[in-house]
């Protein structure tokens, strides 16, 4: 694949959501801001994205449709996907953010115990979603809303 300059330099957002509008609506966004962008449907596609793109931060939702093929397997959503990414080597501190319709006062103790670093209940706020992206890219720096991807250096 060939990127120019200053998008191959920018940080790489995996956005996984199983909801085409929202893929869409955050890649447009994102995109807008000069990221580069991952997109994820489902539970395994998230989990070989990961593997073999390496993403600087994780926009993931917890809820997804079932998997006939997993029926009778162990339960597979958003915290499965964050149970995975904790244990395996090279991705267990990479930055999540949850997206869910569900509230995130419903699942804090997970979000305390997985360092989860921020929750956005659906409908997005763009704003606020960019700049909790930019805060978990640049942990020791404030994040201002007039920074982008493509004018801040890739972490």
């Amino acid at each position: 694949m060939n990127l120019e300059p200053t998008i191959r330099n920018a940080p790489k957002i995996l956005v996984a959501d199983d909801s085409l509008i929202i893929q869409k609506t955050v890649l447009m966004a994102l995109k807008q801001e000069g990221y580069q962008v991952l997109v994820s449907r489902d539970i395994s596609e998230i989990l070989s994205t990961m593997r073999r793109e390496k993403p600087d931060v994780i926009l993931l939702d917890l809820s997804y449709p079932l998997d006939a093929d997993y029926v009778g397997g162990p339960s597979q959503d958003g915290f499965f996907v964050i149970e995975w990414l904790r244990r395996t080597s090279g991705s267990e501190k990479v930055p999540i953010i949850i997206i869910s319709a569900a509230d995130p006062t419903t699942y804090q103790n997970q979000v305390q115990a997985y360092g989860i670093a921020a929750c956005f209940r659906k409908p997005l706020n763009r704003v606020e979603l960019l700049t909790a992206i930019q805060v978990a890219l640049h942990p020791n720096h404030e994040a201002s809303s007039t920074n982008t991807a493509a004018t801040n250096s890739p972490p």
